[in-house]
């Protein structure tokens, strides 16, 4: 009988490394001889990155109001876990994934102002129960993560366009869900060097990977 994978996350505001420091997990994990599907919220297949792009391309003359934006981030998620993450973990591989739900009770909820309990009615609905092995939150002060998001330039989509303010809310709906499960969401200092972050993820997938076996 296969034994079912282990589902990792990687969390935080914008410009926290989470894209850079996913292809890391990937690379420890492989390394060790462990199958890894990588994947992101929202998105992860063909509908739920459709339903991506409408969440982040913004319409000044429609915006997007509040709760049909939590309401499509459960519909890509709702595809994500029914396409790729139940399948993959099924098989026995692990998945690694660039956002999940902590997100949505940050960005929606903490930030947004939506009531915690109406997200966590559509997380059981949605997810049944299922829920992540471990979460590395790369968490730092916001106007660091600005600075970054500066420096590397480009067109910001409609989320990196909010204010100071909103990520503060951002981090503090963090803040809040690691106290909430903190055997769980384990916190990483990404204002720190690259180097000196990867080396904090690799002690922490050491300490977990030797807790799971």
């Amino acid at each position: 009988m296969t034994q079912p994978g282990r589902f990792i996350t990687l969390e935080g505001g914008e410009g926290a490394g989470k894209s850079t420091n996913l292809s890391f997990v990937r690379d420890y994990l492989q390394d060790r001889g462990i199958s890894v599907v990588t994947t992101r919220e929202p998105g992860g297949t063909p509908m739920a990155e459709r339903i991506r792009a409408l969440l982040l391309a913004g319409d000044e003359e429609d915006p997007l109001d509040d709760l049909a934006e939590l309401l499509l981030v459960f519909a890509a998620r709702a595809q994500h876990l029914s396409q790729v993450i139940r399948p993959a973990l099924a098989r026995g591989e692990w998945v690694v994934s660039d956002r999940f739900t902590d997100a949505t009770f940050a960005y929606q909820g903490s930030a947004r102002g939506i009531a915690c309990d109406r997200i966590a009615m559509l997380e059981q609905f949605v997810q049944q129960g299922l829920a992540p092995d471990l979460t590395l939150w790369l968490d730092m002060p916001v106007t660091h993560a600005a600075d970054r998001l500066a420096a590397r330039g480009g067109e910001r989509d409609r989320f990196e366009r909010e204010r100071g303010d909103f990520f503060e809310r951002v981090r503090q709906g963090y803040r809040m869900r690691a106290a909430q499960a903190p055997e769980r969401i384990v916190p990483v200092d990404a204002s720190q060097s690259l180097e000196q972050v990867q080396h904090d993820i690799g002690r922490l997938l050491d300490q977990q990977l030797s807790s799971w076996n």
